[in-house]
């Protein structure tokens, strides 16, 4: 009987409980938008963007499309990419700075280093807010916006290269 009671408990103790869902805190978004930006693949963020941010990205990217088709001689508004930081230059140092968290919005700072120039560092800032997902309880961080280090942000760049 003892030998029962003491498998009745390891079976108890083994049986996996109720994992509880751990959201990615900004920190982590601004860890994953730095990799990518260094490894020049923004594949991962792609899915850590709101979905209205994403719609605005598609609906510039199909308009630099068009342009591109109607005159492929010329470069198009977006000729260099989807503007995810402030200078068009790699740089070699991506790091993740302070984060301000205000109700359902955080703010992540994303400080840009150039070794050989430090002069030329700059920090950009992520904007985050907590979206509800379908089939979880808990809403997820998404990146709305990118605020950049010039004052101007991503989703003003992308109306504003199609203005003329």
């Amino acid at each position: 009987m003892h030998r029962f009671v003491v498998a009745a408990a390891l079976c108890l103790v083994a049986t996996p409980c109720l994992a509880q869902m751990v959201t990615i805190s900004p920190e982590q978004i601004g860890e994953i938008f730095c990799i990518s930006r260094l490894g020049n693949d923004m594949a991962p963020v792609e899915g850590l963007l709101t979905t209205e941010l994403t719609a605005a990205i598609a609906e510039a990217e199909a308009r630099n499309d068009a342009i591109q088709q109607a005159h492929p001689d010329e470069k198009p508004p977006l000729g260099d990419g989807i503007p995810w930081q402030a200078f068009p230059d790699y740089a070699a140092e991506c790091k993740v700075g302070g984060v301000t968290l205000e109700a359902d919005r955080a703010v992540v700072d994303i400080a840009y280093g150039f070794p050989d120039y430090p002069d030329a560092n700059f920090t950009d800032h992520l904007q985050l807010i907590l979206v509800a997902q379908p089939n979880l309880s808990e809403p997820l961080w998404r990146i709305e916006n990118l605020g950049y280090a010039t004052e101007g942000d991503l989703r003003s760049v992308l109306v504003s290269a199609f203005a003329n």
